[in-house]
């Protein structure tokens, strides 16, 4: 008779999450897992099948919580100004973990990983289409100029947003990294 889980598979997958997020994925091995997560070898395996499929499962539970945050943050209703000001910033806050697990992924995985870059490229997309939306807002409620093209200015504030979470990581000065910001807001005149 198979014996049942003594865990909880979403607590689990939560603590992956921040292991994964905190070492990266090549520098976590099975056997760190394993003691982070309190799990044996056969446990992990028999839940997870191996290390990339949990690490999948953790970039999926991370993107839905930080994806839900962002489109919380973006749907604001001040001054489109204000909103991006305060997301931006909210970047280089202090945390735990400093940065983005899913910009981690991309540089340390790149386009090696089929599975991992088409959820990498999905998170990215989501993340600009919903600047993007916010954008729109304030050029049809008269915020932003009329000529303004909020899919390229999106994208600009995509790779403002993507530098930022890698200087964080990186342990640069977050008064000067909301410096970046503050100049990169001109771009809306």
């Amino acid at each position: 008779m198979a014996r049942s889980r003594q865990f909880d598979e979403g607590e689990v997958v939560a603590r992956a999450t921040e292991l994964f997020h905190r070492r990266g994925y090549h520098a976590t091995s099975t056997r760190d897992l394993g003691e982070a997560l309190a799990l044996n070898p056969s446990s992990l395996y028999r839940t997870f099948g191996d290390k990339h499929a949990l690490f999948l499962r953790a970039l999926d539970h991370y993107q839905a919580s930080e994806s839900a945050r962002c489109i919380a943050a973006l749907e604001d209703d001040r001054p489109v100004r204000l909103v991006l000001r305060d997301w931006l910033y909210s970047m280089v806050e202090p945390a735990d973990v400093p940065g983005c697990l899913v910009i981690h992924t991309a540089t340390e995985l790149g386009t090696d990983d089929p599975e991992t870059s088409r959820r990498v490229d999905a998170a990215f997309e989501g993340t600009i289409a919903a600047i993007a939306a916010l954008l729109r807002r304030g050029i049809a409620a008269g915020e932003l100029a009329a000529d303004l093209d909020a899919e390229a200015t999106a994208d600009l504030l995509f790779t403002t947003l993507a530098g930022l979470r890698v200087r964080h990581r990186a342990g640069h000065d977050p008064q000067r990294l909301r410096a970046a910001v503050d100049h990169a807001l001109r771009v809306l005149g």
